[in-house]
């Protein structure tokens, strides 16, 4: 294998081509930079020099390879400043995951933060319901996840994002928008409802369940994105219970009504991640966010 001191003594002549003052640019005599270009010539298993007592010249192969070189150099130059940049967290790659929800609402905000914090990080974005965002945080393909509890606080450290109340969306000019007043279970008792999935988006599902009065007869559709449900009011299929911040999608022909006292619930949304942080530009991360890191 070729040496970086090689690929500089061959720079060099390449770009003087001529070996003396190629020597004395270097600060070292003729004869062992002549030798160190055989020994590269020989490594490559290529001639990338001409050259005769009056002059010196590139072959087409040793044009070819000085750009190779320039930037196996510039490489060689760049790495160590990189790997500080990286240790103290300026730069990185940070992988996130986020909830649909999220998505919509405190996930670019959040996002210019991180940007604003570390300019050169490159964020890699996962969208992930809760349970898979936990499952890569604790295989390590995740750095942080915008996820709803519960989680486990002895494995993961967790920083509140908002809190929010449900809300009932309904079509636009459905009855319930002219009562004037936060909806009851009550109101919408005979009402075709779309619900949550109790699998896919268990959390939503296990807080309106326990908030609210659910006939069960009368969901006509089960499904896990808080778009596709809205999505479904447009389309005059039913009603369904959504995190207030869901009117920031701006679907048309839909009203997002608000539920009455403690039917409303409190949907929230945590910046979780797992405890003993290795990567660097999480820790800055953290710590710029003012999230407490214990």
């Amino acid at each position: 294998m070729f040496t970086f001191d090689q690929l500089t003594g061959f720079i060099a002549v390449a770009e003087e081509l001529h070996f003396g003052r190629a020597a004395e640019r270097l600060n070292m005599t003729q004869p062992p930079l002549s030798r160190q270009i055989q020994k590269l010539e020989k490594t490559v298993g290529a001639q990338l020099l001409e050259r005769d007592n009056r002059k010196v010249e590139l072959t087409y192969a040793g044009r070819t390879f000085l750009d190779e070189a320039r930037r196996l150099i510039a490489l060689a130059e760049r790495a160590p400043v990189t790997a500080r940049r990286i240790a103290s967290g300026q730069s990185g790659l940070l992988r996130i995951g986020f909830t649909a929800a999220s998505g919509f609402s405190i996930l670019g905000p959040l996002l210019e933060e991180i940007s604003q914090l570390i300019p050169d990080v490159d964020v890699d974005l996962q969208e992930l319901v809760t349970g898979d965002q936990i499952g890569g945080l604790l295989t390590g393909e995740l750095d942080l996840g915008l996820a709803r509890p519960p989680f486990d606080s002895e494995t993961f450290g967790s920083h509140l994002l908002y809190r929010e109340s449900m809300a009932v969306a309904v079509p636009s000019g459905h009855p319930l928008t002219l009562l004037g007043r936060d909806i009851t279970s009550e109101d919408f008792k005979d009402e075709p409802l779309i619900m949550h999935s109790a699998t896919q988006a268990r959390y939503f599902y296990d807080l309106v369940v326990s908030t609210l009065t659910i006939h069960h007869a009368n969901v006509v559709h089960t499904v896990s994105q808080i778009l596709t449900m809205v999505s479904l009011v447009a389309a005059k299929r039913g009603l369904a219970f959504v995190p207030h911040s869901a009117a920031l999608l701006g679907v048309k022909g839909v009203e997002f009504l608000p539920l009455a006292g403690d039917e409303a619930g409190q949907v929230e949304l945590h910046a979780i991640w797992k405890h003993g942080i290795t990567n660097p530009a999480l820790g800055r991360v953290l710590r710029g966010l003012e999230f407490s890191m214990e």
